[in-house]
């Protein structure tokens, strides 16, 4: 049987056609490649620098990563500066520590976030519901998708009479920073004085309001938060903090030092300024005070 098949390849190797120019010209011929080349490629891809910062975002340490993988320290730290190349399997066992498939190591880095928003392009809105607005403000991050943050740029009106403050809270926390005038901001049954260069952090889950007192309007820069870190009961004390000094009006009781457990808000998160409505930020939209 064998020699049957022997020889039947032998008369098909004969009758074989040789292959035409064009087919010899489709064969890719062998080059080598350079090594400077293959160096520049490896190092495009900053797989070190991928690896080391899949692991501070963990809060790992180059000893834990080494007892998870299998590697050494040392090894891990010359990977992480490039100084050393990784096998695919090592690079697997890194990959599978964080939950990665190989290819995170070599596709295109994402795009870091960085939005600019012009002074031109913002839209100024009136406080809503309401004919005669007590003040105005321009989001200043309306640009960004999913945003962590909602920072404004608010201008508050001076007193005048038969517009009182309207009282509002929402969810999570809010900073002011005045830039100029003066005002005084209600944070429960509270009134804090706050003047210009004053920085303001609070809890937004308590009733306040704002009113500005100085002759010419008060500007401020605010910013309401989503996420933050939960804080235990104050057993019913609602304090704003103002940084540098706090000073109570009406049923406060005296001065808060920062520091104190009356002075320190840690709070949860936020979804807008002045009553603003949560849900998803899409880039583009500005959520409107209520």
């Amino acid at each position: 049987m064998q020699s049957d098949l022997r020889s039947t390849a032998s008369e098909l190797g004969a009758q074989a056609i040789p292959p035409t120019s064009a087919a010899l010209e489709a064969v890719p011929s062998t080059q080598q490649v350079d090594g400077e080349a293959a160096e520049s490629f490896i190092a495009e891809k900053r797989i070190g620098e991928r690896i080391k910062y899949l692991r501070l975002k963990k809060s790992m340490g180059l000893v834990e990563l080494g007892r998870h993988t299998g590697l050494s320290a040392s090894f891990l730290s010359q990977l992480e500066t490039g100084r050393v190349v990784p096998t695919l399997r090592n690079l697997a066992r890194i990959a599978m520590v964080f939950s990665k498939d190989l290819n995170y190591f070599f596709e295109p880095e994402p795009q870091t976030l960085f939005r600019v928003h012009r002074g031109k392009d913002r839209v100024r809105l009136p406080q809503s519901n309401t004919e005669d607005p007590a003040y105005f403000f321009e989001s200043l991050g309306y640009l960004v998708p999913d945003r962590q943050l909602d920072p404004y740029f608010a201008e508050f009106l001076p007193k005048k009479e038969g517009r009182d403050a309207r009282a509002h809270q929402h969810t999570g926390s809010e900073f002011l920073y005045l830039l100029s005038g003066a005002m005084d901001l209600r944070h429960g049954d509270t009134v804090h004085r706050v003047e210009a260069g004053d920085a303001v952090y609070f809890d937004a889950t308590t009733i306040h309001s704002y009113q500005c007192v100085s002759d010419e309007p008060a500007e401020a820069l605010i910013v309401t938060l989503q996420q933050g870190a939960s804080q235990p009961s104050f057993a019913g004390r609602t304090p704003a903090t103002v940084a540098g000094r706090t000073r109570s009006q009406g049923n406060g009781n005296g001065t808060a030092k920062a520091g104190s457990r009356e002075a320190v808000l840690s709070v949860p998160r936020a979804n807008g300024l002045h009553g603003i409505g949560g849900g998803e930020k899409k880039a583009g939209t500005v959520q409107r005070p209520q």
